[in-house]
């Protein structure tokens, strides 16, 4: 795997995780009734760091939740699929802010959009991506943008997160090239 170019790094992130969040408290008018949902594994991460800025913001931090959609997909052969076990989010009359690393064709977010819906009704649900590759395969978009970044079909975007990567930061990449 090649890289390509640095797109963000750690001060960028943090600008943007910062900018996120305080784009979702004005647009829900607070934290009042506001339930941030992190897609396992960085969008997990980065839900704990919107919600860690809203209450640095606030005072008061929202309740976060993480959520595994895996069984939900359905560009996955069933067989390899795991079984869907009961989703047990709080979701119920509540806005629902979801949150990923990378929106790339939606097909993740379709998934964790029925894994919530088999949790309960939330009164709307708002998507948060920190980075948006574009080529979109299903009608979804995100609420609340990071940073936008076009890229080719052949390309990736990386996104490391200290919590599991050791490093913060953001990078395209050409997963076919070897390193040189």
């Amino acid at each position: 795997m090649q890289t390509k170019a640095q797109i963000m790094d750690k001060v960028g992130m943090e600008r943007s995780v910062t900018r996120m969040a305080h784009e979702i408290l004005e647009h829900n008018r607070g934290l009042s009734g506001l339930t941030v949902v992190g897609i396992q594994t960085r969008g997990a991460i980065l839900a704990d760091r919107i919600a860690d800025k809203m209450a640095s913001i606030e005072g008061t931090r929202p309740p976060v939740q993480h959520l595994d959609p895996r069984p939900y997909r359905d560009d996955v052969d069933a067989a390899r699929r795991p079984h869907p076990s009961q989703v047990n989010l709080m979701v119920q009359n509540r806005a629902v802010v979801l949150v990923d690393d990378v929106l790339y064709t939606g097909r993740t977010v379709r998934a964790a959009l029925d894994a919530l819906m088999s949790a309960g009704r939330a009164r709307t649900v708002q998507l948060a991506a920190l980075i948006d590759r574009g080529h979109r395969e299903l009608p979804i978009r995100a609420d609340y943008v990071g940073k936008n970044v076009p890229t080719s079909h052949n390309e990736e975007i990386a996104v490391h997160l200290q919590e599991v990567d050791y490093e913060d930061g953001v990078w395209i990449v050409n997963p076919n090239e070897l390193f040189s």
